[in-house]
C-alpha cells in the first residue's frame, strides 16, 4: 500500500477528533489511520497541556497550531498536486469569496487565468486554507416567518412507485403539497398525472381543507402552473391565472432551481415519504387520496413541529391562522381551458377534438379559445366573438359565420333567392318566383347565385 500524504488539514480532523474525547484507537478507525500515527500527532497538544473535553478550539486555532508544530505540513500543502496552482491565486480568490460562490470563483478563474484544476479539488483547498470565507458563504439567514393567512407554498414531489391492483401495472405516484407558511398545517393530494386538470383540482382540494385561501401562494416553475420562468415576467397559465382570480390569491412563482424561495414546502417531502407512503398499500388513487386527508388532519397537523416551538400545526392553525385566511367564493371554480389555435380559410378553428365556426372576418387569425365543461368562449382581444355549446369531437358549424353568398345553396332560402332576384331586376324577379312556385328545394341548386 502506497505511503499516505499527510497535509494540516488531516492533522487538524485527527486533533478535533482527539479533543472531542474519543479514543486514540477510535480516531484511528475513523480516520483511517494507525494509532502510532494519532499519536504523533496528538503528541504535541498534549505537551501543550491541551485537555480532551476542556474550552472550545476553533478549526482555524488548530490550523495555527498545526502549522507551528509541524513546519514541514506547510511545505508539503504547496507541494499537493494541485494546490500548489491554487495558491497562486490565494489572496484573490479570499477576496472573491465576499461577493461570489466558490465555483463562481473556480469557473472564472478557468475560464480567465487557465486553472486546470477540477473542482472537486478547488474546493478541498478552500476547506484547508479557507474555512472561515467558505463557512460564511454557506450561512443561510432564515427569514421570519409571514403573518397568518399571508403565504402558501406549494410544491410536487415523488412518493414512490405503486402497484394498481386494476391493471397489475407499475405507476409512479407524485404528491401535491401545500403547506400554510405560518402555522405549518400542511394539505397533500397523492396523483397519478401532473396534468392541468389534477393541478386546479388539488389547489381547490387544498383550500376546502383549510376552509380558506392564502393572500399570496409561492408555488415551483411547473408548466403546469408557469409558461415562462422569468424573474420579472412570469407568464402563468391561463386557467391557473383564472383559478387564483377567482379564490383572490396572488401567485408568486419562485426562481428556478432556488428551493430556498420555498423552504417550508421543500422540507417536509422527506416526512411525508416516510410518515404517510412508505409500507402501506393502496387499492386505487382515490382510496389514496381519502388517505391523505386523514393523515393531515390527524398525523401531520398533530405533530410536533420544531419551528413552533414544539406545538402542533393543527392547534396553531385553529389559533391564529383560520380566521385570517381569505373566506372561499361562493361557487366552486369550474375548471376551463385555454388555447390560441387558428381560424382557418373553411372559417373554423380547432379546440381539443373538436372543430368550431367562427365569423369568416377572423380568417388567419389566432383567436383565445376558453373550453368549459359546457361552452367553448372564443376571444380576440379581450372581446368575446362567439360561444358554442361544447362537443366532445366532430363539428360544430353556424351557417351564419360564412359570407350570405358563398351559403346560399347550403342555407336553402327561398327568400334569400326572390331578394338577390329582385336586385337584379324585374325580369329575374318574375322567373325566380315562377320555378319556386312549385318543387322550391329541388330547384335551388339550379340557382346556387355566386356560391
Amino acid at each position: 500500500m502506497a505511503r499516505r500524504t499527510f497535509v494540516v488539514v488531516d492533522v487538524i480532523e485527527i486533533l478535533v477528533h482527539w479533543y472531542a474525547q474519543r479514543a486514540k484507537a477510535e480516531v484511528a478507525r475513523s480516520v483511517g489511520v494507525d494509532r502510532e500515527t494519532v499519536a504523533k500527532y496528538v503528541a504535541p497538544a498534549e505537551a501543550a497541556g491541551l485537555v480532551p473535553g476542556g474550552p472550545p478550539v476553533s478549526r482555524e486555532r488548530w490550523a495555527e497550531l498545526v502549522r507551528e508544530w509541524f513546519p514541514e505540513l506547510v511545505v508539503a500543502d504547496l507541494r499537493h498536486p494541485t494546490w500548489a496552482e491554487i495558491s497562486r491565486f490565494h489572496e484573490r480568490i479570499k477576496a472573491d469569496l465576499e461577493t461570489i460562490t466558490a465555483t463562481t470563483v473556480w469557473q472564472r478563474l478557468r475560464d480567465e487565468e487557465g486553472l486546470s484544476v477540477s473542482l472537486a479539488s478547488f474546493r478541498r483547498y478552500l476547506y484547508a486554507h479557507l474555512p472561515e470565507e467558505v463557512a460564511r458563504g454557506q450561512v443561510t439567514v432564515r427569514r421570519d416567518d409571514p403573518p397568518p393567512g399571508a403565504e402558501a407554498q406549494v410544491d410536487y414531489g415523488f412518493l414512490g412507485m405503486w402497484l394498481d391492483p386494476a391493471t397489475g401495472r407499475r405507476r409512479k405516484v407524485w404528491v401535491f403539497v401545500m403547506v400554510l407558511s405560518c402555522s405549518r398545517h400542511m394539505f397533500i393530494r397523492p396523483v397519478l398525472r401532473m396534468d392541468l386538470a389534477a393541478w386546479i383540482s388539488a389547489h381547490i382540494a387544498a383550500w376546502e381543507f383549510f376552509a380558506g385561501v392564502t393572500a399570496r401562494t409561492v408555488i415551483d416553475n411547473l408548466r403546469t402552473g408557469v409558461l415562462k420562468p422569468d424573474l420579472y415576467d412570469p407568464k402563468l397559465n391561463r386557467t391557473y391565472g383564472e383559478l387564483a382570480t377567482h379564490y383572490g390569491t396572488l401567485v408568486d412563482p419562485a426562481r428556478a432551481a432556488k428551493p430556498k424561495d420555498k423552504p417550508r414546502v421543500e422540507n417536509p417531502m422527506a416526512y411525508i415519504r416516510d410518515s404517510f407512503w412508505a409500507g402501506r398499500e393502496f387499492a386505487s388513487e382515490a382510496a389514496m387520496q381519502d388517505a391523505a386527508l386523514v393523515w393531515c388532519a390527524e398525523v401531520a397537523g398533530g405533530r410536533q413541529c420544531r419551528p413552533l416551538e414544539g406545538a402542533a400545526p393543527a392547534v396553531v392553525f385553529e389559533a391564529i391562522e383560520a380566521d385570517a385566511l381569505i373566506p372561499l367564493p361562493a361557487q366552486r371554480y369550474e375548471m376551463a381551458r385555454w388555447s390560441t389555435p387558428m381560424v382557418y380559410p373553411d372559417i373554423h378553428a380547432k379546440v381539443g377534438r373538436t372543430l368550431y365556426s367562427l365569423p369568416w372576418r377572423f380568417i388567419g387569425r389566432r383567436l383565445d379559445a376558453r373550453e368549459s365543461t359546457t361552452t367553448v368562449e372564443f376571444f380576440c382581444d379581450g372581446q368575446l366573438v362567439k360561444t358554442h355549446p361544447r362537443k366532445e369531437r366532430g363539428k360544430q358549424t353556424d351557417w351564419n359565420d360564412y359570407p350570405p353568398e358563398k351559403v346560399a345553396f347550403f342555407m336553402r332560402t327561398p327568400a334569400w333567392c326572390r331578394k338577390r332576384a329582385a336586385d337584379i331586376g324585374g325580369g329575374c324577379a318574375e322567373l325566380v318566383a315562377e320555378l319556386l312556385s312549385v318543387n322550391a328545394l329541388y330547384r335551388l341548386f339550379a340557382m346556387n347565385w355566386g356560391a
